[in-house]
């Protein structure tokens, strides 16, 4: 399974060593030299694991990390501190963060740290809750309904499988490529319009006006993201 990883380090070598050996793992790796980039990727979209320098260039890992856990508490967070600095390493796990590696290190240590987390995370995914809420729809993933106001209508298993897919990316978007890797198993046969298609009766169940989505909106030359909470 291939996850989307933040690298925020202000070390060029470890960072593009880094980076490399995870992209080279299957992974999207998004990398920032300081902490007001680091700060702007964070409050531009969603990752599955943080790789955060304590001592960076603008706000340190700390302060990102104490900002993060302010509105996501789920994110695993990993720290890169210097070796005795135990008051950061507590602060760190006080603020939140999963786990940390003192500096120096090996890059086959790190790399072993960051597996170990993206498995943990994996194992959390197959636990994924298939019950939520989407403004006033009740969406029953397992039970392949969603619920407004009484009444009841029924999510077709493939329909239901881009929900779960969309959630899982946690507000990120999904291309119709992924889509048709994920749900459809790269039939020969489906192709984007059979996406959009599919898309569209979702938004005419899940939207209060289809034609206005709030929720399932269109990222334009990439595909499709999901907002469970939109700004009013």
């Amino acid at each position: 399974m291939s996850f989307h990883i933040l690298f925020v380090e202000d070390d060029l070598t470890l960072r593009t060593a880094l980076s490399d050996a995870l992209a080279g793992e299957g992974h999207e790796v998004t990398v920032a030299g300081d902490g007001h980039e680091g700060r702007a990727l964070l409050r531009e979209r969603r990752f599955d694991l943080l790789v955060l320098d304590i001592m960076l260039p603008g706000p340190s890992g700390l302060e990102l990390l104490k900002e993060l856990r302010e509105r996501d508490h789920d994110t695993p967070v990993l720290l890169l501190t210097a070796r005795g600095d135990e008051g950061d390493r507590v602060l760190g796990f006080e603020l939140g963060a999963d786990d940390y590696v003192s500096k120096p290190f090996s890059l086959r240590e790190l790399l072993a740290r960051v597996k170990a987390m993206l498995r943990r995370r994996d194992r959390g995914q197959a636990a994924f809750v298939e019950q939520f809420a989407l403004g006033d729809a009740a969406i029953d993933l397992a039970a392949f309904t969603i619920t407004r106001a009484g009444e009841v209508c029924t999510l077709s298993p493939k329909e239901a499988g881009m929900l779960r897919l969309l959630r899982q990316r946690g507000g990120r978007a999904v291309s119709r490529a992924e889509f048709l890797r994920e749900i459809w198993g790269d039939d020969q046969f489906v192709g984007d319009r059979t996406i959009d298609t599919h898309v569209l009766n979702l938004r005419q169940k899940i939207e209060r006006d289809h034609r206005q989505p709030r929720h399932l909106l269109t990222v334009h030359g990439v595909g499709y993201r999901l907002v469970e909470r939109p700004e009013a």
